[in-house]
């Protein structure tokens, strides 16, 4: 079965660390032991050969930047002071990922319109009668921006859809446009001319790090497309009280309008009072199916959820659950699905069919 992943940050790896996804998960592994990604990222899940191996046919690859007041430590470059500093941060990761696609073809390939996403699909989906194929099949990779903060005013939203983003989450702390993680708060008069502008356009709308005021506003206005690339069911997190997760209402106005919510598999965010460095093995694949089958009871189906993994995204394997040690390991969850009596068809559906539907749904057809 083919995988989506609905949400990496690859560029700001590539930018922060140096990583390079053309490599293994091994040889970067050895390449950074006893290295600054050591102590802080943790130990990298995300390579092309691991891609490969778990028929990870397209990811949501982010452009994003802290704010200054967010930076984890003084090595960190990726953060900004305001939004012409954040723009500049953004349009350094587009860059990196066109130039990740320019220079490695075989390996990644950036998609942005349906006839891309077509022809990419044609050639992973030969892989049954012919998988001798998977070693020439490239990533796809669609554009999603992190947090608004780059886009300076909303009328230059084509610039970036030109660009190749897609789906815009405004926010990831709070921005100018609305509250986020941590910092609560509503849309604000500049949020509402975003997502006006971004409307008009046809973006997607990712309210995952919205704060539930702002997305629970978002839901009532937004007339494009939704979803939530990376976010969990509070419900399942007792005790949990951070506006990062979804509460039922925010799922329930997701599935009303037809969205698709990823899945994180990151120990803290399955498992109340789980803290990095805790041991891993406490926290299982059967802690990321309970997510999944808690979206599929609300929806009384198998259409709604998929998942964004954030992998390497401010976590590593230290912190994700016992079976995982690649991306590759996420078809693992295949075989447990079955076991909870999903059919091949859900699980399929789950695992990267949901958010190909998406895509199919909101791409232009040509560009």
């Amino acid at each position: 079965m083919l995988l989506v992943d609905a949400h990496q940050d690859l560029a700001w790896n590539m930018l922060t660390y140096g990583r390079d996804y053309t490599r293994s998960v091994a040889e970067t592994r050895r390449l950074e032991v006893g290295t600054i990604e050591i102590k802080y990222k943790e130990d990298t899940l995300l390579g092309y050969a691991d891609y490969r191996r778990g028929r990870v046919a397209l990811i949501f690859a982010t452009l994003f930047a802290a704010p200054e007041r967010r930076r984890m430590a003084s090595w960190e470059t990726m953060c900004y002071r305001d939004a012409q500093e954040a723009h500049r941060l953004y349009r350094r990761q587009l860059d990196v990922y066109h130039r990740l696609a320019d220079e490695h073809p075989a390996q990644f390939r950036l998609l942005q319109s349906r006839s891309q996403l077509d022809v990419l699909l044609a050639a992973w989906q030969q892989l049954d009668q012919h998988p001798e194929a998977l070693q020439d099949l490239p990533v796809g990779l669609v554009l999603l921006m992190e947090g608004a903060e780059g886009v300076r005013q909303p009328d230059e939203l084509e610039l970036w859809w030109q660009s190749g983003v897609r789906l815009i989450g405004p926010a990831w702390a709070g921005t100018r446009y609305c509250g986020g993680t941590h910092e609560p708060g509503p849309l604000t008069k500049d949020g509402f001319a975003l997502l006006e502008a971004m409307a008009d356009l046809g973006f997607t709308l990712d309210l995952s790090h919205m704060d539930e005021a702002a997305a629970l506003q978002a839901l009532d206005i937004y007339p494009g497309s939704i979803v939530a690339t990376h976010s969990n069911a509070l419900p399942l997190l007792k005790g949990e009280d951070s506006n990062r997760h979804l509460s039922d209402r925010l799922i329930a106005g997701l599935l009303e309008r037809g969205g698709v919510i990823g899945i994180v598999p990151f120990n803290s965010f399955l498992l109340p009072g789980w803290q990095q460095g805790d041991r891993r093995e406490s926290v299982t694949l059967g802690h990321v199916v309970a997510q999944i089958d808690y979206i599929c009871q609300m929806a009384g189906d198998a259409r709604h959820v998929g998942l964004g993994t954030d992998f390497d995204g401010g976590f590593g394997w230290q912190s994700v659950p016992a079976g995982i040690d690649t991306i590759a390991d996420l078809q693992k969850l295949a075989p447990l699905l079955a076991a909870k009596g999903y059919p091949p068809q859900d699980i399929a559906a789950i695992l990267g069919e949901n958010w190909l539907d998406h895509l199919r749904r909101t791409l232009p057809g040509d560009l």
